[in-house]
Formats: structure tokens, C-alpha cells, sequence
């Protein structure tokens, strides 16, 4: 389990990432339109999983937007936003922001992909939310990169995220 703040007040998460070099755990989560995505919708693009309690929070809202900017830069990647959010509170928000470099999915249905990467709140007001995370994983579902951010009131580290992808 990995150790986190809020304000400076320890949090605890249900597990910890998956360790680079191992294979990314395979998933469904739901699209914006309802749909259920996994890994194999994925199949041939790295991914950068930008996880996050809530895209209506400040530094949620700024962690989607960065991407969005900066992922248009990188070929054959796609960046998948996750949250526990509605899908209609996910379409909303990149709609209203003019947001199209990055998909949305929700983990609201049961909270399956927060056990298995280890990062769901398991202690603090926050819970069963997800945790601030990145996951960067290779064409072959291997995961190159991950961050569990330490504040969750702070941003990631697109640069060390995204340069293990150039």
C-alpha cells in the first residue's frame, strides 16, 4: 500500500502500481458513451494512464488539459483519463474545454481498475476514489513508467511521464 497525503494528512491506498517492467493489469472501464473499453481497444498505441480522484478539482482539470496539449506531439500514444467521475461529467468537462487528444473512462461501476493497480483510497475523506497516478505502458502492455503522486493536491511529472516515451 502506498503512503500519500491530502493537506499534509497521511492517506493509505488499497495496494501499490504495478512495478516497471511488469505487464499492465487489463481492465474495463466505461467510455464517455457508455461504452466498456480494455487493453485490447488500446492494441498497438502506448498508453499513458493519467489517474485521478476527480476532473472537477483544480489540479485533476490541469492534469487532463496538459496532457491533452502535450499529447498531440507524441505518435502512437494515446492518454487515457481516469477517474471514478460519471462519463457524463468526463464528456462534459473535455467538451466545454474543447479537449480531443485524450479519452476519458470511469472506473464508477466497480471500482475494479483502482484494486487492481493498487491505488483506490483506502483511508481519508477521499475514499474509494483513485489516486493521483500515472502509468506509462509500451505497445506490448509492459509498464515503462509510474508515478504515485506523494501530495494529492500536487500535479505529476508530465516530463518524466512523457519522456520515457521520445
Amino acid at each position: 500500500m502506498a503512503n500519500i497525503t491530502l493537506g499534509g494528512n497521511p492517506i493509505e491506498t488499497t495496494g501499490s502500481l504495478p512495478s516497471v517492467g511488469s505487464k499492465s493489469p487489463d481492465f474495463k472501464l466505461t467510455a464517455t458513451d457508455l461504452s466498456t473499453k480494455s487493453m485490447s481497444d488500446f492494441e498497438g498505441n502506448r498508453l499513458v494512464l493519467n489517474i485521478f480522484p476527480s476532473v472537477d478539482t483544480g489540479t485533476c482539470a490541469q492534469s487532463v488539459r496538459t496532457f491533452n496539449e502535450k499529447a498531440s506531439e507524441l505518435p502512437e500514444t494515446k492518454v487515457l483519463c481516469i477517474s471514478k467521475d460519471l462519463p457524463f461529467a468526463l464528456a462534459r468537462f473535455c467538451g466545454a474545454e474543447g479537449l480531443d487528444n485524450v479519452e476519458s473512462l470511469s472506473d464508477f461501476k466497480t471500482g475494479s481498475f483502482g484494486d487492481d493497480y493498487g491505488l483506490t483510497f483506502k483511508t481519508g475523506p477521499l475514499t474509494p476514489l483513485l489516486s493521483r497516478c500515472i502509468v506509462v505502458v509500451d505497445k506490448d502492455g509492459t509498464v515503462l513508467h509510474t508515478e504515485q503522486v506523494a501530495e494529492i493536491a500536487d500535479e505529476p511529472n508530465y516530463e518524466a511521464a512523457l519522456e520515457v516515451l521520445k
